[in-house]
């Protein structure tokens, strides 16, 4: 994909993802990155920063010796993606009318 996908998209993305289960954050990057080109030291960020906005908790487990940091969507974070969403709906019709010729003038 050649075109550069907006950090709101991406937070999106992921408190979609995480609307059905919990996942640690390397596990993040490997369901996003099915779709868009991004990486680890994206992701990351992107993950902190969610936490702080509240919109994503986090909890340890243990696996194989070691803890792995899951990832969990809040109150806060449906009611962000719901507003990520009408915010997609709004930006895709306006890029559809002006890509299809269908802008008024």
């Amino acid at each position: 994909m050649a075109i550069q996908v907006s950090t709101e998209i991406l937070e999106g993305s992921v408190l979609a993802l995480l609307m059905s289960e919990d996942y640690y954050g390397y596990a993040i990057t490997r369901e996003v990155k099915k779709v868009f080109p991004i990486s680890e030291s994206t992701m990351y960020p992107i993950l902190r920063r969610l936490k702080k906005e509240g919109w994503l908790s986090t909890y340890d487990e243990a696996y194989e010796g070691r803890n792995r940091r899951y990832y969990q969507i809040t109150d806060l974070g449906k009611a962000r993606l719901e507003k990520i969403k009408k915010n997609w709906q709004e930006l895709k019709a306006a890029t559809d009318a002006i890509l299809e010729g269908n802008n008024e003038k």
